[in-house]
């Protein structure tokens, strides 16, 4: 040893200013946050501080663990239940206070009423859990369904079961993601709606059908069967409902419809006055052929993509003259070129060439 050197060898950094020690205080904000939220809270912000003390970090590195102490605190307390508001319920305070002042005495703790479990079938899960703690119940909760789900989010479930056993006061709840069905008994299959068969009917039989099965208008979604004819809203074929006719349907008969399913109806339209009024063997494959057609050779039935043949008088889809001829269907066959007519509401229509070359009525 150098009896002349005077340099003091270098201390040791204390334990309690260590990376280790640090990263200790962090796991113990989570663990604290779970069993008490004031007590992580308080924690929490010591880690906080003495991230920013203690170890030699970077200003970065220190900055993550000041977050990191933040998400510990939050993710620890939401998953053990601290963030749920679990103080007295009002409403079973006030009751018993107007009962209180109704008998006009002040009730001894014998006296005290013990709040009683409140039924929360179809109440949002989060409610009945914060209700059963007020009544001094431990609340559980599972998946209603067979699928055995595990439930994050509370206030996202409804409750369609609950038990209660007033000896261990404790309850259970069993619930469903909101917007399902409950189903008959806990652990049974969740009774979807199913599809019924509409091919064939009415546009407005069909809507009757589906809405007694439960299934929600609004996923419905209409197109037409002809190569010809636009598809019709809602609202046009509900207008003349018994004019559509559903000729293909999506799901097929008996699939369940869930809230993610999207039902198809595919529609084709036709009346008196058409040659055709059955629909296609398959869609856009056919043109709907109305009476008068000058280019249809009078067959009964056709499923042909174009046809030809002789003259045809004047009817309702077509003329041989150039003046008005009166009610006409958008898209139908006509002649010739420069006829008018008009919708059944009153759109002014002419006879002129179509997408496809051939004469059919159009607004003017």
């Amino acid at each position: 040893m150098n009896p002349y050197n005077t340099t003091p060898p270098p201390s040791s950094r204390p334990w309690w200013k260590t990376t280790p020690a640090l990263l200790g205080l962090l796991a113990l904000v989570a663990v604290l946050s779970a069993v008490s939220f004031p007590l992580g809270f308080l924690v929490m912000i010591g880690a906080m501080v003495a991230a920013w003390a203690l170890p030699a970090w970077r200003w970065y590195a220190k900055l993550g663990a000041t977050f990191g102490a933040f998400f510990l605190m939050l993710i620890s307390a939401g998953v053990s239940g601290q963030l749920d508001d679990s103080g007295p319920d009002k409403s079973v305070a006030g009751a018993q206070d107007t009962d209180d002042k109704a008998v006009g005495a002040t009730p001894s703790p014998t006296q005290a009423k013990v709040p009683e479990l409140t039924d929360y079938t179809g109440k949002s899960l989060a409610e009945a859990e914060k209700g059963a703690r007020a009544a001094d119940f431990t609340p559980g909760r599972h998946d209603a369904s067979p699928g055995d789900r595990a439930i994050v989010v509370r206030s996202a479930w409804t409750v369609c079961f609950q038990t209660a056993d007033t000896t261990a006061k404790s309850v259970v709840f069993a619930a469903v993601k909101d917007g399902e069905p409950c189903p008959t008994k806990d652990g049974a299959p969740l009774p979807w709606p199913t599809m019924p068969d509409v091919v064939g009917d009415t546009y407005n039989t069909a809507v009757k059908a589906l809405d007694q099965a439960g299934i929600d208008l609004d996923s419905v979604t209409l197109d037409d069967v002809y190569l010809d004819l636009e598809a019709p809203t809602a609202d046009e074929a509900a207008e003349e409902g018994d004019e559509w006719r559903v000729c293909f349907q999506r799901p097929d008969e008996n699939s369940e419809v869930t809230p993610t399913t999207t039902v198809h109806l595919d529609l084709g339209e036709w009346t008196d006055a058409d040659v055709v009024q059955k629909c296609p063997a398959k869609k856009d494959t056919t043109y709907k052929i109305p009476a008068g057609d000058p280019n249809y050779g009078g067959h009964s039935d056709s499923d042909d993509n174009s046809t030809t043949g002789g003259d045809s008088s004047t009817s309702s889809g077509g003329s041989t003259g150039g003046g008005g001829v009166g009610v006409v269907h958008p898209g139908s066959f006509c002649s010739p070129a420069g006829a008018t007519g008009v919708t059944k509401k009153g759109t002014p229509m002419v006879c002129g060439p179509g997408s496809d070359g051939r004469d059919r009525w159009h607004s003017s």
